[in-house]
């Protein structure tokens, strides 16, 4: 055998390039994931500094002399391996070359135009952001009072207020946004995206993202998508053929479709999903499931205020990784929400936030490579996966069972069984439009992408808004207006949305997957190891359909989740009672689940509202109560809903 223990200079120099390459990487990395944190959260008006390190960012991902030496450093502890092959240190390093090598392949600016572009592109959206804060659209809000209102509030209001007039003045702020964005230098981003993707060969901008995001063609995501459209057709068509049977042709006016399909159920809904109590339901669900952080760092930042950016995110400052000396690197992960916990439906949304985002957490925590590219939200990471991880976590808060041991009222009273069909009712009939309204984005931004420069004025853009709407979701006007969805502004999140679909996919996927092997999913403690393993150690080091091999032994297949979408009103329920059943069953847990292993600090922009210090139970039964009486003392006991 030959002597291994003794790198030869050849390895020893690609250890120190890859050592101080992970070292670069995570100091320019934190820089700019601060400042995004403070600008994004009204913290700070660093801009320009935020500008600057987003700069420093993409020139470090797209930087031509660091690929070129991953290359070369990659072919010489390649040329020792196949002299070698059981040289396990260089193997180590070999994959943490080919991680950084997929990482500046996928990133790449390989010309002088393109980072010219590039540069300009990030000053623009750095100016439209800055503007955007500054916009704020008012509706009339559940107590007739006129208010600056942010996306969630908007969307919550018109989906949920009795009043017909302050559910459409809700639609008509979300209107003004979109033509807002139209107004104030969208349409110029875009233009300048598309200028930037054909510098680097593309044909656009929707192109270059599809495939180094999801290593995926055009023809290859609309073969998916166009399909999934046709199988869900007739069950769209029956929801809302019957929408307009129950409440007349003015129930597909976008103020009125979410109302009349779920906005008098989620009120009812309300009292047994309070926003104070989320943080504690979230927590102990996750436990129960075995999820667990790895001593990573959490802040959360869950209530709207002005400046704030109006969407719930989720992105790690530090990744995790394990050094050259074996050192595990803890997370340091932030997520956002916007809610105000005395607007009807803040506490069901809050819940969403809190499983999403702590899904994406979950998975950011648990990435055990040894380079801390394999732990980063950005290409080469397929939105597919990511999301297929948060989208796991709160599909759980639709389940019966979940909703039977988790949902109570502040006195603790549990949901009846006559509200959980209730809700059954109300929102599987709608189950094709809602998963449709995803992919709309997708048939919307690529058609956008693909209009001449010339072409593209603000009023052809609405008019293929409208025209998109009106073929996939089958209404003039969707209740959500394209354009007025944060993810289109920014360039990490634009021409991505597919993702969310494709990930909703494998999310049916992977459900069914424990259904078969483990008959049930909520407080189930086998989920949480099994996702470590299979999807989460890997990162971005496998493909999202090896993920999927992986755990569930099938490649990616949409079946379940159009199966689950064509389900009638009284299957599903059949579902349900099965689960209610087998939960009575099984007993309700009386353990909670071992630690989060987390540090979590729940803030309100720079304060500080509360922490769960040590990390020990009574420590984190210490943060729940103070964060629910902070909720109390400032937003007053939940709104009550006729039963």
């Amino acid at each position: 055998m030959p002597d291994t223990s003794h790198p030869t200079p050849a390895v020893q120099a690609a250890q120190a390039f890859f050592d101080q390459l992970n070292r670069d990487y995570v100091a320019v990395h934190k820089r700019k994931e601060d400042l995004f944190w403070s600008t994004y959260m009204a913290t700070s008006d660093d801009h320009e500094g935020f500008g600057r390190a987003e700069t420093d960012y993409k020139a470090f991902i797209a930087d031509s002399d660091r690929l070129a030496a991953t290359r070369a450093h990659l072919a010489a502890v390649d040329a020792v391996l196949a002299a070698t092959p059981d040289a396990g240190a260089a193997k180590a390093l070999a994959h943490g070359l080919r991680g950084w090598l997929g990482v500046f392949e996928a990133n790449i600016i390989d010309n002088d135009e393109g980072r010219r572009l590039m540069t300009e592109l990030i000053e623009a959206e750095r100016i439209l952001f800055a503007k955007r804060k500054d916009f704020a659209p008012t509706h009339v809000n559940d107590r007739g009072e006129t208010e600056a209102a942010t996306l969630t509030m908007l969307s919550t209001n018109a989906s949920t207020n009795p009043d017909e007039s302050r559910r459409r003045s809700s639609y008509d702020g979300l209107a003004a946004v979109e033509r807002w964005v139209l107004d104030n230098g969208f349409l110029e981003i875009v233009a300048l995206r598309n200028r930037l993707a054909r510098a680097l060969g593309f044909s656009d901008y929707f192109e270059m993202k599809l495939r180094k995001n999801e290593r995926m063609t055009k023809a290859e995501l609309f073969g998916i998508l166009d399909d999934f459209v046709a199988r869900t057709e007739a069950a769209q068509a029956r929801a809302l053929d019957g929408l307009v049977a129950r409440h007349g042709p003015s129930a597909l006016e976008p103020w009125n479709l979410r109302f009349h399909s779920a906005g008098d159920v989620t009120r009812r809904l309300d009292p047994y999903l309070p926003f104070g109590p989320a943080l504690r339901r979230w927590v102990q669900s996750f436990r129960r499931l075995g999820i667990q952080y790895r001593g990573a760092t959490m802040r959360l930042d869950l209530l709207q205020r002005p400046g704030k950016y109006q969407n719930g995110f989720c992105h790690g400052p530090l990744p995790t990784w394990f050094d050259e000396q074996g050192r595990w690197h803890a997370g340091e992960i932030n997520f956002t929400a916007e809610a105000k916990p005395d607007q009807i439906g803040s506490g069901a949304r809050g819940l969403v936030t809190l499983f999403h985002e702590g899904g994406h957490a979950a998975h950011f925590a648990n990435v055990t490579q040894n380079a801390p590219c394999f732990s980063q939200e950005f290409a080469p990471t397929s939105m597919a996966y990511a999301e297929t991880q948060s989208m796991f976590c709160d599909s759980l808060l639709g389940d019966a069972d979940w909703l039977k041991r988790y949902a109570r009222t502040v006195d603790g009273a549990q949901m009846p069984d006559k509200l959980i069909h209730e809700r059954i009712a109300a929102t599987q009939p709608m189950r094709a439009f809602d998963e449709r309204a995803i992919a709309v984005v997708a048939y919307f931004e690529a058609a956008l992408y693909a209009m001449p420069d010339a072409e593209r004025t603000p009023e052809a853009v609405l008019a293929l808004a409208r025209a998109t709407e009106r073929r996939i979701q089958g209404v003039d006007r969707a209740p959500r207006p394209i354009l007025a969805i944060p993810h289109l502004l920014n360039q990490e999140s634009a021409a991505s949305y597919q993702g969310y679909l494709l990930a909703h996919m494998a999310v049916y996927q992977t459900r069914a997957f424990f259904l078969r092997r483990d008959g049930y999913l909520t407080d189930n403690p086998a989920i949480g190891p099994a996702l470590a393993e299979a999807y989460w150690a890997p990162g971005n080091s496998l493909t999202h359909d090896q993920t999927l091999r992986k755990l569930t032994g099938e490649g990616f297949s949409a079946r379940y989740l159009a199966e689950a979408c064509d389900e009638t009103v009284e299957q599903a329920w059949a579902k349900a009672l099965d689960q209610l059943e087998a939960a009575e069953r099984r007993g309700a847990r009386t353990d909670d689940g071992p630690p989060l292993q987390a540090r979590v600090m729940v803030v309100h922009g720079a304060e500080v509202l509360a922490d769960n210090g040590d990390g020990g139970d009574a420590a984190e039964r210490a943060m729940f109560d103070r964060f629910e009486q902070w909720i109390g003392a400032h937003y007053g006991a939940p709104a009550a809903a006729t039963q």
